[in-house]
């Protein structure tokens, strides 16, 4: 009997993926750990290993169409042995789904009458269901004041958010998340207006928003909306670094790495994170609490032909210059050849974005959530300089470099993001203190 292979729930919130590549054919025999499909989920590409044993009887998807959790990727013959191996484990996962609905049966009726003895102590049991009292525990109301709406007095859910101040029914943007997921990010905080037909006025085209464009667009939405940007500029002299940046060049390359202005400044960024902790921080807005982070997880920005990706290199705090150097080339050049794994882009701290060697002066780049903070790098430029005071002063010329550093203001004010900024720039400008080897 034919079986389907279906794209399984890889959790973390994801709802669909793109196919990228297909492995197989029709009429293929294959064991388990064959790699089927290359799938793109979030902004990573993961191959797909067979849990099975048999043959391809119908492949059911594209290279480039958009599944979601549940789709049937692939039919197919199961090997005998697979068969009866998949009968066993089908009994013995029946079993413990019926263990598991009894015990949490027993669970829910336990809980249940604790819900009711405890109102019982007040003026009386209030008739509303196990759901409606949890979501009357989140919305922190007294279901002994509320005036029931339902048979015989019960207490509704709308009574319960219409007591909470909140609107009977979800709000548009609500609704759009259950209908599609991945809405809430594109909509939060606004209402989804209609697009006028724009072919009134000429020719158009419709590119697929997919892959790392769309979990960008998704991502950059709910960070812009949910989070209060403030961005504090200033401008660098990195006339010193840039001379020892060159005299070092050539020995970072013999080692395999790359010396760039990025490299440093992720090392500078550190020590500047460890005098205003602040800013190497997540905000818990339902606890009310900031979430200081005792590691130096850096995430850095790369460009790729896919779109924007943010792949983390861990511990900066403990790695030499060389070291980054050589860990920062062979990160970019995976995330530009589409194999950085998922892991690698998550539990950073803090970012560092540098379009400048692409051109451009000031920017104001987006915070990458949940983090409160992120450093975005100008196009260094020569430039005339004075030294000196009004008694004695003269034009020298400097190397400068746009800062931009973006936070939030709800965790950081201006005046510490002037400070961090200067922490930055006075590392940089005794670059012989970020050292090479220790």
């Amino acid at each position: 009997m034919a079986k389907e292979f279906k794209l399984q729930d890889p959790g973390e919130g994801i709802h669909e993926a793109e196919i990228l590549d297909v492995h197989v054919a029709e009429g293929d025999e294959i064991e388990e750990e064959t790699v089927l499909l290359t799938i793109e989920t979030d902004k990573a590409a993961v191959e797909v290993p067979s849990p099975f044993s048999g043959t391809v009887e119908q492949i059911h998807v594209d290279e480039g169409e958009v599944v979601k959790v549940g789709d049937v990727l692939i039919t197919y013959q199961p090997a005998a042995d697979e068969d009866e191996r998949e009968r066993e484990d089908k009994k013995k996962k029946h079993e413990e789904e019926e263990q598991k609905v009894e015990k949490e049966e027993a669970e829910a009726k336990r809980k249940e009458r604790r819900e009711v003895e405890e109102e019982s102590e007040g003026e009386g049991p209030v008739p509303a269901a196990p759901a409606t009292r949890r979501l009357a525990r989140e919305l922190e109301v007294d279901l002994q004041q509320v005036e029931g709406s339902g048979p015989g007095g019960r207490v509704l859910a709308e009574d319960v958010r219409a007591a909470a101040g909140e609107a009977a029914g979800a709000p548009e943007a609500e609704r759009l998340a259950e209908e599609r997921p991945g809405a809430r990010e594109l909509v939060r905080g606004a209402e989804l207006l209609p697009l006028p037909d724009f072919t009134r006025w000429g020719e158009v085209e419709r590119v697929p928003l997919r892959g790392v464009r769309r979990a960008t667009a998704q991502h950059m939405a709910a960070a812009w909306s949910a989070i209060p940007h403030v961005t504090h500029f200033d401008v660098a002299d990195i006339t010193e670094l840039e001379t020892f940046r060159r005299e070092h060049a050539a020995a970072v390359e013999r080692e395999g790495g790359k010396l760039t202005l990025t490299v440093l400044f992720m090392k500078a960024a550190v020590g500047a994170l460890k005098e205003f902790p602040r800013f190497n921080a997540s905000l818990d807005v339902e606890a009310e609490e900031i979430i200081l982070k005792s590691y130096y997880h850096i995430g850095m920005a790369v460009a790729t032909e896919r779109g924007l990706l943010v792949p983390v290199v861990r511990e900066v705090d403990c790695k030499t210059v060389t070291e980054l150097a050589v860990e920062l080339k062979e990160l970019g050049e995976r995330a530009r050849h589409g194999e950085v794994k998922r892991e690698e882009m998550q539990g950073g701290t803090f970012t560092v974005t540098n379009p400048g060697p692409i051109g451009g002066t000031h920017f104001t780049p987006i915070i990458n959530y949940p983090q409160v903070a992120i450093l975005g790098l100008g196009q260094a430029r020569l430039q005339p300089a004075i030294e000196g005071d009004l008694d004695d002063a003269r034009v020298v010329p400097r190397l400068q470099l746009p800062i931009g550093l973006a936070f939030d203001h709800r965790v950081n004010d201006g005046a510490e993001a002037a400070r961090f900024v200067n922490a930055v720039s006075d590392a940089l400008s005794d670059p012989e203190s970020l050292l090479l080897t220790t």
